[in-house]
């Protein structure tokens, strides 16, 4: 599928104007990703973090669940999950989701040019088991409720304005989203296993109080075409929003989602498998499935959160498996990134970089407690390519 050309220079980040790039390929469909080696080399010993990294990476821990945030009175969440960085002037806040029900909500940091702590606080509060998100390119953080009609609450991550509810979004088991400024639509998935694809498309773009929720429809093939229509009814009943429309095409267990370059990405984690939506022409295929790799061992499975970098690389964590974050790159290569090892009973979730690239952010959702209150967040800094 060759990514590499229509993905260099994609915006890091959440404060993303329109991405560039029209190269598309042609009707041809690609073999997902194989096993490869990484362009960051294999990953080293476990550093005093537990963590594995490549040559030349380093790891600090950040927060822990129900401990406060060093130099702060703000005692972080339970359960981390969902995250994206955002740009404030000054440095840089990293958002996360807290996945518990009730009380659920998110939380941020707030870091200083050099990538010290300054700040943290509640940006969102009782609402139910927010998973993952999006953010918005003006600058919101979309947090999502994976319950059965569940919401779209729309935060301010630099916790000045109330999180408003976006009923309009639909009612479902949310999980995440994604931003085109393009086409104007905010891209969801819906965690059910026989769950579909989402795009809103708002009234009024950078306005989420009205719009049109619409669903992605297509044969039952891994590759072809497809197209939208909208869903009578919003908010599931009596009848839920993925059962309304004849032909929606199923997913099994929708979870990350990421835009870039008339591209949209997202995971299933009940099949492990990455699929990308080209814009452009309105085809859909595979970017990765574990029962494809067919030159060894898959790397990836227990696929989850998904994120990008400005090379082009998705970085995808794992719920479950290896306890990896895997890079796949834009010459169809998947490989582990990094390793937390004596974790075996969590989860990797919020990947996302800071607005200057360095820096890549992620939880470990229970920890070395294997318990929602034992929650880890991390920080890794080192060369990242660009």
């Amino acid at each position: 599928m060759e990514r590499r050309n229509f993905l260099r220079g994609a915006v890091i980040g959440t404060s993303a104007a329109a991405f560039g790039g029209t190269l598309m390929r042609g009707a041809a469909y690609a073999a997902p990703a194989q096993n490869g080696p990484s362009p960051y080399g294999s990953l080293g010993a476990a550093d005093a973090n537990g963590i594995q990294l490549p040559s030349g990476f380093t790891s600090r821990v950040v927060a822990r669940s129900s401990q406060t945030v060093s130099g702060t009175s703000y005692t972080w969440h339970s359960a981390p999950d969902g995250g994206a960085c955002f740009a404030n002037g000054t440095g840089w806040i990293y958002v996360s989701n807290s996945e518990i029900n009730p009380s659920g909500g998110a939380s941020a940091i707030r870091f200083s040019s050099t990538g010290a702590i300054t700040g943290a606080y509640r940006i969102l509060s009782n609402t139910r088991q927010n998973c993952a998100g999006g953010s918005t390119p003006w600058n919101t953080w979309l947090s999502c409720e994976e319950v059965s009609l569940g919401y779209v609450y729309e935060t301010d991550p630099f916790g000045v304005n109330a999180a408003t509810r976006r009923d309009a979004m639909g009612r479902f088991k949310h999980e995440a989203a994604a931003a085109d400024p393009v086409r104007q639509a905010v891209y969801l998935t819906e965690d059910e296993s026989d769950g579909c694809f989402y795009r809103f498309l708002p009234t009024t773009w950078g306005n989420l109080s009205s719009g049109t929720l619409q669903v992605l429809k297509a044969g039952t093939a891994t590759s072809g075409s497809f197209t939208w229509a909208t869903v009578p009814d919003p908010d599931g009943q009596p009848t839920t929003t993925r059962n309304q429309v004849s032909g929606a095409k199923r997913f099994n267990g929708g979870e990350g989602c990421h835009y870039a370059n008339d591209t949209v990405w997202f995971t299933t984690k009940g099949d492990n498998r990455v699929w990308q939506v080209n814009l452009l022409n309105s085809t859909y295929e595979l970017a990765y499935d574990d029962s494809l790799v067919t030159n060894g061992a898959a790397p990836l499975t227990g696929v989850d959160n998904i994120t990008g970098s400005s090379s082009g690389d998705l970085f995808v964590a794992e719920d479950g498996g290896n306890m990896e974050i895997c890079i796949i790159t834009p010459d169809d290569i998947v490989a582990p990134f990094l390793r937390v090892t004596g974790q075996s009973s969590s989860e990797i979730t919020g990947p996302a970089f800071s607005p200057d690239g360095t820096r890549l952010y992620f939880s470990s959702q229970r920890g070395t407690t294997g318990s929602s209150s034992g929650g880890i967040t991390y920080e890794v800094t080192g060369p990242f390519r660009s």
